[in-house]
């Protein structure tokens, strides 16, 4: 496996776009349709026979490119646990401050429940009827 030094440096190849053509036949120099056909070989040959050295330099560089891509994946990733991790704590801060005051709320409620029994029961007088004969 390469170090991270390694896979980091990309070397530079001094090759010129569109190299020396290794078929030999730029070398005729002829005119019309046989010009047409020995520039497209080339091409085509320069396309195909990529040197061992391109393709190295190719893949060093799409190493190096998904190195870094990967990174900021990574960095993105801890980025949206963070948020994620920051909301589940005010989250959890809210639902314990509704917790306490429903509970609050609970017991006030039954307090004014309680007292609401007892004012009418005194109203009433305490050997009175629901149904409000003595009155």
């Amino acid at each position: 496996m390469e170090s991270d030094e390694e896979i980091g440096r990309v070397p530079e190849l001094g090759l010129e776009p569109g190299g020396a053509s290794t078929s030999g036949r730029a070398a005729g120099g002829g005119v019309g349709p046989e010009r047409a056909q020995s520039s497209m070989a080339q091409a085509s040959a320069r396309r195909r026979g990529r040197s061992p050295a391109d393709k190295e330099h190719k893949r060093l560089k799409r190493l190096l490119r998904n190195r870094v891509s990967a990174q900021q994946a990574r960095e993105r990733k801890k980025a949206y646990l963070n948020d994620l991790e920051a909301k589940v704590k005010d989250l959890e801060k809210k639902n314990s401050e509704l917790e306490e005051r429903f509970s609050t709320l609970q017991n006030e409620n039954q307090m004014l429940r309680q007292i609401l029994k007892n004012t009418t029961v005194s109203r009433r007088g305490p050997g009175s009827s629901a149904s409000g004969e003595g009155q």
